[in-house]
């Protein structure tokens, strides 16, 4: 398997990290952390870019040589400088950024004063009160500390559920070529679509499960064979991914599937139910004492069990099963009732394609419209728009608009920056020409649960304001939710006609599934957005679309699901 996307973005992400710790110059670090995002966002893996003989540095953003060093990590080279960075500062000292209040200069004057150089440390200083007398610190971030380490921040993360893909599908490729393997799929978390992932664990149906076993062991870039049987195997790759592998006959494929699926809770709901009847349910099949009666798919088990077939990202005994028996499970959004994204950017600010260029991307996937929503002049370092600059790109998109002829439409909109008091970044005049507004919090992460709650209602007392974009500001597996009190948002937001957002960046999926939930049943619609920063990203809607099933939207729960005239309506105040 060649190294992934999301192995090559780890190691910009990496050199960027080294880079800012020893202090190097914050244009230098941007570049790394930008190609590591442009990287991690294409639709083509750079294997296989360069095997096509395409040229890396014709990416925007990419320099010759970024190039040569994305190529080098590609062909499973370690880049000179990452080498002579990591001889430089001591190993463990990447993992503190990991934690809330720990940016690159505070780790330096860490490691310079206590010679701090891994989390064990840092923990053992901050119980032992050694942090607040270094100058920048104090009581008050050394108990954010110690609050970030009892959440367990700094350590091992889960996959992020692009990076599984990445590793997923070539093993997948791998198994089906696989002589007499009738089918392969990924089960688990990965199949339920969680935002992360550990384990992988892989089913396949196949008429000799000792050959299946055989050829998946055959796969080259297992690093170890942690445990083999006639119909099991468990290894680690090379990244340090764990494999289980489960190979059954044809007739207890669905079985298998749904056993492994998960989740556990939802396993042990229907094995409750299958008692209940006077069956047994196990990953082989439904059996009626020795005769199985179900087991070849997860549908022919579910109707066994007089239920509804519950799809994959549902199966977290949160109500589905008793949905399933009553027949009243959603029927879930898809990516095809997806009519647009409301959620872009160009190279106007911090975006890596022009105007033109995103919207024949977007034409290009069917849809009616795309709202270009480049920065406010607020957040200076993505180059945001004043009211001039914005301006002049609201003319330009009805310029465009007009030679695009019928059927898709630019809409002009803006991310405009709540500030800290609640106020928006640019005037009501300005936001009154926008066909919508989007609006989002970018600093002072700090605030109280109170004061950052009284931030967006203010924020959402602005008539202008349509949509609040990643509302809980999480990063995963980097930064949590700033502490909000969503319900009282939620009904605000209802009260006032003021919509959320469910941002699909892999990095984000912000709404949280429990969130879109709660969003459902209090009656806010959300728009699944991506966040585009180049026609590529436009991809990423699957995964809000995967976060949205994951709290039981369904297409009336979602603003773009409608044709642009019904959409606009929607986001007239008080519709």
């Amino acid at each position: 398997m060649p190294v992934t996307n999301a192995d090559i973005a780890a190691e910009l992400d990496r050199i960027a990290d080294l880079l800012d710790i020893e202090g190097a110059n914050p244009f230098r670090v941007r570049a790394y952390r930008r190609a590591a995002r442009i990287v991690e966002g294409l639709p083509r893996s750079v294997a296989d870019m360069l095997a096509a003989g395409e040229d890396l540095d014709a990416l925007p953003g990419i320099g010759k040589d970024l190039a040569g060093k994305i190529a080098a990590i590609a062909a499973g080279q370690h880049p000179p400088l990452l080498a002579e960075l990591e001889r430089e500062v001591p190993p463990g000292i990447t993992a503190l950024l990991a934690i809330p209040g720990l940016g690159p200069k505070r780790v330096r004057t860490l490691y310079e004063t206590l010679g701090i150089t891994d989390v064990a440390a840092l923990a053992a200083a901050a119980r032992a009160g050694r942090l607040r007398s270094i100058p920048g610190f104090g009581p008050v971030i050394e108990a954010k500390i110690l609050e970030a380490l009892s959440r367990g921040e700094g350590q091992p993360r889960r996959l992020k559920l692009r990076a599984a893909e990445q590793i997923v599908e070539p093993l997948l490729r791998h198994l089906r070529q696989g002589r007499g393997i009738l089918a392969a799929e990924v089960a688990g978390s990965y199949r339920r679509r969680r935002e992360t992932v550990g384990d992988l664990d892989l089913v396949v149906a196949s008429e000799t499960p000792e050959a299946a076993i055989a050829h998946f062991l055959g796969y080259d870039e297992i690093a170890q064979v942690a445990e083999r049987g006639p119909t099991r195997a468990r290894v680690v790759l090379r990244n340090g991914t764990q494999v289980d592998l489960r190979a059954v006959e044809p007739a207890s494929y669905g079985a298998a599937l749904l056993y492994f699926t998960g989740s556990q809770a939802h396993d042990i709901a229907l094995r409750r139910i299958a008692v209940e009847k006077g069956l047994k349910l196990n990953e082989y099949g439904l059996f009626r004492g020795r005769r199985r009666i179900a087991g070849r798919t997860e549908e022919e088990i579910y109707a066994a069990l007089g239920l509804a077939p519950i799809p994959p990202e549902l199966r977290e005994d949160l109500g589905e099963i008793a949905a399933a028996r009553e027949g009243r499970l959603p029927r879930l959004v898809t990516a095809a009732d997806i009519r647009g994204d409301l959620h872009a950017h160009t190279d106007a600010t911090d975006g890596r394609a022009s105007l033109k260029d995103m919207a024949q991307a977007a034409r290009d996937r069917g849809y009616a419209y795309l709202a270009i929503t480049d920065h406010s002049r607020r957040l200076t370092m993505a180059h945001g728009l004043g009211p001039k600059e914005l301006a002049r790109q609201v003319a330009a998109i009805r310029r465009l608009n007009a030679t695009l002829g019928g059927g898709f439409t630019l809409l002009a909109s803006i991310e405009v920056d709540i500030l800290e008091d609640g106020r928006l970044d640019l005037p009501d005049a300005v936001l009154a020409d926008l066909d919508l507004v989007v609006g989002a919090i970018h600093s002072h992460f700090g605030l109280s649960r109170e004061k950052q709650t009284e931030r967006l209602l203010r924020a959402m007392d602005n008539r202008h304001l349509d949509i609040i974009a990643h509302p809980t500001g999480r990063m995963i597996n980097a930064r949590p939710p700033y502490p909000l009190d969503m319900e009282r948002l939620l009904r605000a937001a209802r009260e006032r006609g003021c919509h959320f957002e469910v941002n699909a960046q892999p990095d984000r999926l912000d709404l949280s599934d429990s969130l879109c939930r709660l969003a459902k049943e209090i009656g806010v619609k959300v728009a699944i957005s991506t966040d585009a920063h180049g026609p590529e990203e436009l991809a990423f809607m699957r995964y809000g679309v995967d976060q949205a099933r994951r709290g039981w939207l369904e297409p009336d729960d979602v603003l773009n699901t409608r044709p642009l005239p019904e959409l606009m309506a929607l986001l007239r105040r008080g519709a």
